[in-house]
């Protein structure tokens, strides 16, 4: 995985790349390998004016093959920011993976289903489990 640093408002030092590099190269195990995935990273401060003191912003958007990921996360501590900000993208990257895997699996469930109500039906007609998939409206032939 790429990792693209832009700095806002203060000087990129190499402390602050490094600890970039390493607390968003934790995201890759969350990645496949097939996805030419880029992360683009960016920290700094966020305003100067209407907030009280230093506020520091670190944003992550992870893009790839059929991967697009972003969190943002804002405190008074860049560190902990660029922290939060990886835990939010992990997070976020275990609920795409979960959303995936409930639609897979709810894809598969209705085909068995339509499969196995095709085979026990094949002799009464051609209703074929269509009364498990609910849909609307729909009336069984007698």
């Amino acid at each position: 995985m790429k990792i693209n640093i832009k700095a806002t408002g203060i000087e990129l030092t190499p402390a602050i790349s490094s600890y970039v590099e390493k607390k968003i190269s934790a995201i890759e195990k969350f990645i496949d390998k097939a996805t030419n995935a880029t992360a683009l990273v960016e920290v700094g401060k966020s305003t100067h004016h209407h907030k009280s003191g230093d506020v520091f912003r670190a944003e992550v958007h992870i893009v790839g093959n059929g991967l697009d990921v972003y969190a943002a996360s804002e405190t008074g501590d860049l560190y902990a920011a660029i922290d939060m900000v990886k835990d939010e993208a992990v997070h976020n990257m275990l609920q795409l993976k979960g959303k995936r895997e409930t639609l897979a699996r709810k894809g598969a469930s209705v085909m068995k289903n339509m499969i196995k109500g095709f085979s026990e039906n094949t002799a009464k007609g051609f209703s074929w489990g269509m009364e498990r998939l609910k849909f609307k409206n729909f009336k069984k032939r007698q």
